[in-house]
């Protein structure tokens, strides 16, 4: 094998990795586009060698697009290799298919994010560490989650924190 397709390969099996390990009541508020899709956990995982049709990027990219040439020719921009909230779905569906429901549920709160600017989801991390934020300051995210990117999962999140956070002190006081 030349140098060029053992990187290439290299690069695919990084990507394939990424794109299998990268959030039940309030976890059914999530919608996602692959809500119809049936996902035999066993058969289908994982998803990048045994289903790759299935699994697109946000800009609908298919796996066999990602390429190290396509990438060296600029065709392949770093927009065309992010998670898509679809692929985080049928992840959530591999691991509920496999009784792994906290990391079910985990993947489907972060297929709400995807949709969050990089520095707001450091914002919102920075405002979510103990005395950092009033309880008011929480409620005001969690109601951004929910109005502006519908991350009602995420919302609920932050609500709940400012409930706790308010129970142990842990609000920052004005």
């Amino acid at each position: 094998m030349n140098q060029e397709k053992m990187i290439e390969e290299v690069v695919r099996q990084v990507m394939m990795s990424m794109k299998n390990d990268s959030d039940k009541e309030i976890f059914k508020e999530s919608e996602n586009k692959s809500s119809g899709v049936e996902i035999d956990a066993k058969k289908d995982y994982p998803l990048a060698t045994k289903c790759p049709e299935l699994v697109k990027t946000p800009t609908n990219r298919k796996l066999e697009e990602i390429t190290l040439n396509n990438v060296l020719n600029g065709d392949i921009k770093s927009t065309d290799v992010r998670i898509s909230p679809e692929t985080l779905e049928l992840q959530a569906k591999v691991a509920e298919g496999v009784n792994r429901d906290a990391f079910a549920k985990n993947l489907r709160r972060a297929s709400e994010l995807t949709v969050i600017s990089d520095e707001r989801i450091l914002e919102i991390y920075n405002a979510l560490r103990p005395n950092r934020s009033t309880k008011q300051e929480l409620l005001d995210i969690a109601n951004e989650l929910e109005e502006k990117y519908n991350a009602t999962i995420n919302s609920n999140f932050v609500r709940e924190a400012a409930e706790v956070y308010e129970k142990r002190n842990m609000l920052r006081k004005d």
